[in-house]
């Protein structure tokens, strides 16, 4: 393939350590120990996407494997092995895609191969890339090797996903975790990169670029290379361009836009939103973008211009600062609160475009919203002493407010409704384990009834306490629930509590002893035994007494 036809980011990619960019520490690690002829089994990279773990791989393989040595490793004129390693074509050098090839199968048939020596290089060496989508047994079958591989025989392992390999594979490596890409580095690559292309692009576009590629070279040299394709040879790509190309806006929009939402002009945040939308920036960005500019608010103090990874220029970030001196820390956390809730609320819109809106609505009738006020207070100017009996009075008259509210609400508390009647009767009602009976059948609460009658044994009662015992079968939310009948019925607090005492009997065992007594009574009178002569095979079952006897 011809080397201008092929994507920036492949025709680019470092060839030696001198090129890598942002991971100096780790091709100084990699070389000094090369040199010392301390070459590891395994080399562990891991880190985000884009920063050149498997270009590192290739590298270290080179190194390894140059006719030239390490001192003299392979610029330009590249040797057969170097070659053939860029090529990806070196019959000593493996590449394989973990992805794709997880199985222990796999492994074995790797192990297998291993156990010849290399043909025509000094090191037969295995670059796996994404190394955690092997699976657990693949990783086990690897492992022997791993430790005590013959001397010609080197790993290199490459990962996104650093948590998901086994730390037994992990710790029978040399493991490099490589940074992400300062901004400011990245944003001088891609820029050297602009000129060798003879490509038109502003600075600003350039940081654009930068911010949104989030530290990684490969999104980076992507997303340059998608811009400067989507414009005419005579066209610069600018701000402006480049907002539009990549679904972005300019972030002064959004400060105005939440100057306007502190202030409350509600029409003009919804027009700033609306033409905010009409750029083709999703809702997802722009509640993302808000969070980002509630940040920069709350941290500005701290921050420096470069530290904002090229998210503000200089005029935004001065703005920020000016705004951010007027607005109360609380506010700021309370908008940041709204906001994440705004965007798990999106998950579930269906259109996600009236709920940004309404989102910005809500923001903008917090109650506690206030711009900080700090007027300079003179003891002897009118204009101050006008300012604080405004304020006093303004305190007057919300506290009269409240009070007018309170005495609403006990207006409405003491209005004389039957429900209230009733709870001050009942007050004095229950004074004993009857009463308590009773009430339960008069608010037809059968279900506490019958937990009285059958499995609560009355050890002691007083006035807004009971103490029982119980049996197996009380059910578990009894005290709660008689808990709050007794506070509904009394409107007072009662104390339940469990003695180990056996207490009374339980009514229904009462009842079943009375009724045993009765008979027994019966059985012994005159009548029954004349009824058992002329019916002897009769049998007495119960016993009901008229109410006037009872």
């Amino acid at each position: 393939m011809n080397n201008n036809s092929k994507v920036l980011a492949l025709k680019y990619r470092p060839q030696i350590f001198d090129d890598l960019i942002g991971q100096d520490v780790v091709a100084e690690t990699i070389t000094n120990s090369i040199k010392a002829d301390k070459v590891p089994n395994a080399y562990l990279f891991t880190g985000i996407r884009g920063i050149g773990k498997t270009t590192i791989a290739r590298i270290v393989a080179k190194a390894l494997n140059c006719t030239n040595g390490i001192e003299n490793l392979c610029k330009k004129n590249l040797c057969e092995n170097c070659n053939s390693i860029t090529d990806s074509s070196h019959i000593d050098v493996l590449e394989m895609d973990a992805a794709s090839k997880t199985g222990v199968d796999d492994v074995r048939d790797l192990i297998e191969f291993s156990r010849y020596g290399p043909t025509s290089a000094k090191y037969k060496i295995f670059i796996i890339d994404e190394v955690h989508m092997l699976s657990k047994q693949a990783f086990n079958a690897l492992l022997k090797t791993l430790e005590e591989p013959p001397k010609y025989l080197k790993f290199i392992f490459a990962t996104t996903e650093i948590k998901k390999i086994p730390i037994t594979v992990v710790s029978r490596c040399q493991r490099f975790d490589l940074s992400r890409i300062k901004s400011s580095e990245l944003f001088e690559f891609i820029k050297r990169i602009k000129e060798k292309e003879n490509g038109k692009a502003s600075d600003e576009a350039l940081k654009l670029i930068v911010k949104i590629s989030e530290g990684s070279v490969r999104d980076a040299l992507s997303l340059l290379d998608r811009a400067l394709l989507s414009l005419d040879e005579n066209s610069e790509l600018d701000l402006n361009i480049a907002q539009k190309i990549f679904g972005y806006f300019d972030k002064s929009q959004l400060i105005d836009l939440f100057e306007l939402i502190l202030k409350g002009e509600e029409k003009k945040v919804i027009d700033i939103y609306r033409k905010i939308y009409d750029q083709g920036v999703e809702p997802k960005v722009f509640i993302n973008d808000f969070l980002e500019l509630l940040y920069y608010f709350k941290n500005i103090n701290s921050l420096t211009l470069e530290s904002t990874n090229f998210s503000l220029n200089d005029e935004e970030f001065s703005k920020i600062k000016n705004i951010s001196k007027q607005v109360d820390t609380e506010v700021l956390i309370l908008f940041w609160q709204f906001t994440i809730s705004s965007l798990e609320e999106l998950e579930i819109v269906s259109n996600q475009h009236l709920s940004i809106e309404m989102f910005l609505i809500r923001l903008m009738h917090i109650s506690s919203i206030k711009l900080k006020r700090k007027p300079d207070l003179n003891l002897n100017d009118k204009s101050s002493d006008n300012a604080i009996t405004q304020k006093n009075s303004e305190v007057e008259n919300s506290i009269q407010t409240i009070d007018q509210i309170k005495n609403m609400a006990q207006e409405k508390k003491n209005k004389p409704e039957i429900e209230t009647e009733i709870k001050a009767i009942d007050k004095n009602l229950i004074n004993s384990f009857n009463d308590l009976l009773d009430f339960c059948s008069q608010k037809k609460e059968i279900k506490l009834k019958y937990e009285l009658e059958k499995n609560v044994n009355l050890v002691k009662f007083e006035r807004n306490r009971i103490e029982i015992s119980f049996n197996d079968n009380l059910d578990k939310d009894f005290v709660k629930d008689l808990s709050l009948k007794l506070f509904e019925w009394t409107d007072e607090r009662w104390i339940i509590t469990f003695s180990k005492s056996k207490g009374e009997m339980s009514i229904n065992e009462k009842q079943k002893n009375k009724k045993k007594e009765l008979i027994n009574e019966i059985k012994s009178s005159e009548i029954y035994k004349t009824v058992m002569k002329k019916f002897p095979d009769a049998e007495l079952l119960d016993v009901k007494l008229n109410e006037a006897e009872d």
